[in-house]
């Protein structure tokens, strides 16, 4: 079950990771990102493509996905570890995980998977007036904080959903003493 939980959660932890499947070792690899169509099936506009390419530039784009996912995986991994079964094993295995899952995850199959979703929501105009946005004091200000802000924001609402997951299962249980005698009674038999 443990195993199960964490395969959930390491397909589900985060936005950043996407959704993904878990496959058996003698599954063929996934296709990379350059091989899947991208999201929109229509071609984007050279120039709007390039305004797009440009923003990301300014916006230090590359950086903050790595900053991110950096922050991301380190916040991750005292859940992750407390969802493993206690031992010397534990800080090893997910050390190797996280550089395994790292060496995978390219930035730039990421920034990829982004420009036909800023295509999708944002006009070129759009584009162009967030450029000169972040040309601004306060625009390059919103840069250079945006990747703790997230970080910070996604520590604390994993926090946050901790807490109500435990709050909510104990009071499942109170609510309903024959589930939570099943539940003793399933792991007395697991022991």
């Amino acid at each position: 079950m443990k195993t199960l939980a964490l395969i959930s959660f390491l397909c589900l932890a985060s936005p950043a990771f996407g959704q993904g499947t878990v496959t058996s070792q003698t599954a063929p690899p996934p296709k990379t990102t350059q091989e899947q169509a991208p999201p929109s099936a229509a071609k984007i506009d050279p120039q709007k493509e390039a305004a797009i390419h440009k923003l990301f530039e300014i916006q230090g784009t590359r950086k903050a996905m790595e900053q991110v996912i950096s922050g991301m995986s380190e916040n991750m991994k005292p859940t992750l570890a407390k969802m493993l079964p206690p031992g010397d094993y534990q800080e090893k295995l997910i050390s190797l995980f996280f550089e395994k899952f790292q060496s995978k995850l390219k930035v730039d199959d990421l920034v990829a998977l982004s420009i036909p979703v800023y295509d999708k929501y944002f006009s070129k105009e759009d584009v162009d007036g967030l450029i000169q946005f972040y040309q601004t004091p306060v625009g390059k200000k919103v840069l250079s904080v945006l990747p703790q802000v997230l970080i910070e924001s996604q520590t604390s609402a994993m926090h946050m959903g901790e807490e109500i997951g435990r709050q909510s299962m104990m009071e499942v249980l109170a609510e309903h003493p024959d589930i939570e005698k099943a539940l003793e009674e399933a792991g007395a038999r697991k022991n």
